[in-house]
């Protein structure tokens, strides 16, 4: 599969060794309803991703849980044997009710049973990098990850994981983590109206540390919302363009995994984040989630 050219917004970043675009591609919403069973469309889902990599994306992210199994089935399926400049970021520590609930299983056994899972359903020999998916659904919450992060660490001891990372994480955590091994990421919540890890990310920009925002277009009320169409009023720009690009410009270690069923939708969320914002601009949306 050859790589198109396309310069995209962000330009790169490197996670350890692996240099990636900062503009990545998220692959839950390829999943079907609740990121539960197959999509309505496999086609299409496949097309995505192999648009994805054309486009020149070079970041994937996923988790055997979505489906479960299925966006790491639709990974492999369009893209294996993977080009050597794309890199699959996954996460382990939660699996999947027959509810379409999202149970812990941070126990060794659970996360050297989802390490192995990873491996066979993406189609590789060693997992590029693997967050660690604390909390629960509801977000992050407090206590220790020794345990489960050791677990992982003697993983990558054997060869089965390059780099690690945590995700869905308190700032403790992302410490104690720290303390224990190496990380190359942060995959939190965060978004222009929720700005609890503010600090966190200039911290982690500073040590070189990506911070990778799920939900990067949620949680908007009508006020914040308001606010910013006025900024995207006046640049002509859709909205959601909008807030891409302020996280762009927010720090140089977030990397963006906006997710999409649609190539249209995937070629609309790259060329809105390549907006250009005055440091004017830059103020009236920083007060959003302040």
């Amino acid at each position: 599969m050859g790589m198109q050219s396309t310069a995209l917004p962000g330009g790169t970043w490197s996670l350890g060794d692996l240099t990636v675009s900062r503009f990545g591609y998220g692959a839950m919403q390829l999943a079907g309803p609740g990121v539960f069973g197959p999509p309505a469309d496999h086609d299409s889902a496949l097309a995505v991703l192999r648009e994805a990599v054309d486009l020149g994306i070079t970041h994937l992210d996923t988790a055997d849980a979505y489906g479960p199994h299925i966006t790491n089935q639709l990974i492999r399926q369009a893209l294996h044997p993977y080009p050597e400049s794309l890199h699959i970021a996954t996460k382990v520590g939660a699996v999947r009710d027959r509810q379409g609930g999202w149970p812990p299983a941070r126990e060794p056994d659970d996360l050297r049973r989802a390490v192995d899972d990873n491996l066979e359903t993406l189609g590789v020999e060693v997992l590029d990098l693997v967050n660690l998916r604390l909390g629960d659904a509801t977000g992050p919450r407090s206590g220790s990850l020794a345990a489960a992060f050791e677990t992982l660490v003697e993983l990558q001891r054997q060869g089965l994981i390059r780099h690690l990372g945590v995700s869905n994480a308190t700032t403790e955590q992302v410490a104690q983590a720290q303390s224990i091994a190496p990380i190359v990421c942060v995959q939190n919540m965060y978004n222009l109206a929720y700005r609890h890890d503010d600090e966190l990310i200039d911290r982690l920009a500073d040590e070189g540390v990506a911070y990778v925002p799920f939900f990067p277009l949620g949680g908007f009320s009508p006020l914040q919302s308001s606010a910013l169409s006025g900024v995207a009023a006046r640049l002509d720009a859709p909205p959601m363009s909008v807030a891409l690009a302020w996280l762009l410009q927010r720090s140089p270690n977030i990397l963006l995994i906006p997710g999409t069923s649609s190539v249209a939708h995937l070629r609309e969320n790259i060329g809105g984040a390549n907006v250009s914002l005055s440091e004017e601009e830059l103020v009236e949306l920083d007060k959003i989630g302040r």
